[in-house]
């Protein structure tokens, strides 16, 4: 059910400025909110082999201070006003964004000109950033996706520099010098190459005054172009098996794909939403409905003057075969069949769903706007939506005919050590020849869909908070209007009362996995395709503190996608098979949790804390005691876990209160009474002063750590200075950031955070670093954590922390998911709906003696510790 949306780029000032400098400013006014997105067409394909890597290093350098403003300074700035600062370096283009109240906008371009125009680029600064970025290339190296991904790119072209490793090696990025960077500065940060887009609720002649203002003095350039080397064509099956110290198998499968301009580039993301898109998607319903993966995606990428169109699957390392096979037929039946009108609508409004959801907010909204102007005209946004909303089953067909052709095939597959078979050219090109395009039945027809849902009358309440309640029986019904995209964010939710059993870890996760596998009268892929003609995708909710199922739907959908998640939440079909295989694949799912270097640490350092009960067993269960669960007790837990405990239904969009209460009362009014399930018992630490840390040794690049200390639940009233603590310690221009990243190189990610749960709380710090280093990062880690304890933060640095969470209130509510997450919270966790009332006040009443008093409750001499250690030997893949 696509429906069309006014132009993305309705109203949208654009001036050249007299050196080039291009402005784009659109008004938005959906939050008091506003981005600043600055976009420079330079990146991987402009380094020569003797700069790999430069563009992401002078990326890092961005941040790294100017004639006017100190190391740190350009971070602490927007902080300050309440701002989000980050960026992106990728194959065309790097680019920079900073969100922030809109009542700021003019603090934020005069930092982000200041830094995009007089990078100081010193070469102490330099010396020591190099060796932060070796350790995120070596992060990197320990991430298998990354690895298998970016190889099966260089298995695909042998001279275009799509190829390379586009972080670089240690030994070249070592060996970069002040003249090297400040050269690729100066030649292609220049004005004629930089876009800045500006949107917001901002005034549009105010923003374009303040832009000429800023940039207008930059000096034009001519800007060096160095070309990548042609790529010539070729027609071969090319493979490559790679080996590590991983527990599952990557696989990646690609093809050469059209740059963004070409007219098939469209039609071919359709076509990988077809292959990839949803559970209704072809490759879903071959591959993870079956249990022969435990995740599936499809994807066509088109840079400015190449693509890859790619299917990606996670497996058992003895079915990389099958996973092979299943691929081959989907792409044969593609080419061969193309989709039927029902799976292409399907797609196309999945794909309707995730363009909204990406422009929704104003810097998703500044960097698109950039992109398309970057490509030539930023009315290519429009001309490209109404592309996706006309293209025919033929011509996607006829698009994936022209690319995914089985004798110019490429694989990569990582394999564990020791562990499945190697793939070789001649293996895969038999595979893919030898499929006759015979895949997965079509889906179900366009006229299996329900009556319409029928509204109710409801109670007229005043809201709370900008959020309406009304009080079912079995639910509370919870729905907030959010102006912007034309979408509705919806879910149904209870809360977690009882942890799962002992013997039984997993039990919550796989009956909550198993119902989005058929529910009433609806198959899997029925189910599926229901759901997905309406614009959304079934997402499953596993947390510490509820359980629940959610979408996000196209507005006027909002009554029957509440139908179905009523549906999946209340009678799924949980048919023995279905659970069996769901089963497979989260033992296999929570086993390679132990290769991800950053949720392992912390899923140890929680064990060490809270015991193998509560909040110390993962939210998806363990390996072991999931395989030997029944279909009988899943059920039996259902039962008690998601239907006795009063739900609660959360909507929050474009819609209209009153009528989605109507529609949704229609839907949730079932006659059954729920009985209330408040999460007010305290969870215990389990940590002792002699607990010693948990750890993993693995053949990793890096060690990674993740500390645990006793800390405010989301109920205690020291939360709130809990939160300014983390806004101090972690993030750019944090203290934790400053002493262990920029003074002493110790890493690329520090992290500091306030983990705060209904029953119990945690102040969390963690860091990865080379091995060589671990005690060393370890040592100056908690020095820098008792400072806390002992003094008081600044009042420099509590203004910073204070204005940044004040302003980070109303950027985070750009979003509709945002928005329902933090009602959803509020409910089950907090103290209800009154908090969401006016955020910001709450952190300026903190106090730097607050800070001090929870800090040194935290972390202070007499503090408890868990700890969570991958201990990595130095050697990555």
């Amino acid at each position: 059910m696509t429906t069309p949306a006014p132009p993305w780029t309705a109203a949208v000032r654009r001036e050249v400025l007299p050196n080039g400098l291009t402005l784009l400013v659109q008004r938005d006014r959906s939050a008091p909110v506003a981005a600043v997105v600055t976009h420079v067409k330079a990146g991987f394909f402009d380094e020569p082999d003797a700069w790999t890597g430069i563009s992401h290093v002078l990326e890092h350098m961005f941040f790294k201070g100017t004639p006017t403003r100190g190391v740190g300074q350009i971070a602490r700035e927007t902080k300050s006003v309440g701002g989000y600062l980050n960026a992106s370096t990728t194959y065309d283009h790097t680019s920079y964004y900073v969100a922030l109240p809109a009542a700021r906008l003019a603090e934020a371009i005069a930092v982000q000109s200041d830094a995009l125009m007089h990078a100081a680029i010193d070469a102490g600064e330099l010396a020591r950033e190099l060796q932060v970025i070796i350790q995120e290339a070596k992060r990197k190296l320990d991430h298998p996706g990354a690895v298998t991904a970016e190889t099966l790119h260089e298995v695909m072209y042998d001279r275009h520099r799509i190829r390379r490793w586009r972080i670089g090696y240690e030994q070249q990025l070592a060996g970069f010098t002040r003249a090297d960077v400040h050269g690729y500065y100066a030649s292609r940060y220049v004005p004629s190459r930089t876009i800045v887009a500006i949107v917001g609720d901002v005034d549009e002649e105010e923003a374009l005054r303040l832009g000429r203002a800023a940039y207008g003095g930059w000096a034009p350039g001519p800007g060096a172009v160095d070309p990548s080397p042609a790529e010539p064509p070729r027609h071969e099956v090319r493979a490559r098996t790679l080996r590590g110290d991983v527990t599952q198998a990557e696989v990646a499968v690609g093809w050469r794909g059209v740059p963004a301009l070409d007219e098939r580039a469209i039609p071919l993301d359709l076509a990988a939403g077809v292959l990839g898109a949803g559970r209704g998607s072809w490759l879903y319903r071959a591959l993870r409905e079956t249990g022969l993966a435990t995740s599936v995606n499809a994807w066509h990428y088109s840079p400015t003057e190449l693509g890859v169109f790619s299917v990606g699957a996670d497996c058992d390392p003895d079915r990389v075969p099958q996973v092979l096979a299943a691929v081959a037929r989907e792409t044969r039946r593609l080419t061969e069949q193309g989709p039927s009108a029902e799976e292409l609508d399907r797609a196309r409004t999945l794909l309707v769903a995730r363009w909204s959801r990406g422009l929704e907010e104003m810097d998703g909204r500044a960097a698109s706007l950039a992109g398309a102007e970057a490509l030539g005209d930023y009315r290519l946004l429009d001309r490209e939506f109404a592309q996706l909303l006309a293209a025919t089953a033929g011509q996607v067909r006829e698009a994936a005919a022209s690319i995914l052709d089985p004798g110019a095939v490429s694989a990569v597959i990582f394999q564990p050590r020791g562990r499945g078979a190697d793939l070789t050219g001649a293996e895969l090109g038999a595979t893919f020849s030898a499929s006759d395009g015979t895949g997965a039945e079509p889906g179900p027809a366009a006229g299996t869909t329900s009556p319409p849902v029928r509204p109710v009358h409801v109670p007229r309440t005043a809201p709370v908070a900008e959020v309406h309640h009304v009080a079912l029986p079995g639910f509370d019904l919870l729905v907030r209007r959010k102006p912007g995209v034309p979408l509705v964010t919806l879910g149904t939710y209870v809360p977690r009362a009882a942890f799962d059993p002992s013997g039984q870890a997993g039990v919550s996760a796989l009956a909550v996995r198993s119902a989005v596998r058929g529910a009433g009268d609806l198959d899997a892929a029925s189910l599926a395709f229901a759901l997905e003609r309406l614009g959304g995708t079934l997402t499953t909710s596993i947390t510490l503190d509820w359980l629940g199922f959610g979408t996000s739907v196209l507005a006027p959908a909002i009554g029957e996608a509440g139908r179905l998640l009523h549906l999946v939440l209340t009678a799924p079909r949980f048919e023995e098979s279905q659970v069996l295989a769901e089963r497979g694949l989260l033992v296999e799912e929570t086993t390679q949790v132990t290769d991800d270097m950053f949720r392992y640490p912390f899923q140890l350092a929680f064990g060490a804390a809270f015991g193998d009960q509560g909040y110390g067993v993962p939210s998806l269960g363990t390996p072991e005691e999931l395989a030997n669960l029944t279909p009988e007790q899943v059920r039996a837990w259902h039962g008690r876990a998601l239907l006795a405990p009063r739900g609660v239904v959360v909507a929050v969009g474009d819609l209209d209160p009153e009528a989605a209460l109507g529609l949704l009362a229609g839907v949730f009014d079932d006659g059954a009474t729920r009985v209330s399930a408040p999460l007010v018992t305290p969870v215990p630490w389990r940590v002792g002063p002699g607990t010693a840390p948990r750890v993993s040794v693995r053949q990793k690049a890096q060690s990674a750590f993740a500390m645990a200390f006793p800390g405010p639940s989301r109920r205690d009233p020291a939360r709130h200075a809990a939160e300014v603590w983390s806004a101090v310690a972690s993030g750019l221009g944090g203290r934790l950031f400053e002493a262990l990243r920029d003074r002493r190189s110790l890493a690329y990610t520090v992290v500091a955070s306030s983990w705060q749960k209904a029953r119990a709380g945690a102040f969390l710090a963690y860091i990865a670093t080379g091995p060589e280093r671990e005690e060393e990062a370890r040592r100056e880690m908690l020095v820098e954590l008792s400072r806390f304890a002992a003094e008081r933060v600044t009042p420099e640095e509590l203004a910073q922390a204070v204005n940044y969470l004040a302003g980070q209130t109303e950027v985070q509510r750009q979003r509709a998911g945002a928005v329902a997450g933090e009602v959803l919270e509020a409910w089950l966790a907090g103290e209800g709906l009154g908090e969401l009332a006016a955020p910001a006040e709450r952190y300026r009443a903190v106090t730097a003696e607050a800070v001090r008093a929870v800090a040194e409750t935290t972390l202070g001499p007499e503090s408890l510790r868990a700890e969570g250690v991958v201990r990595g030997t130095g050697g990555g893949k």
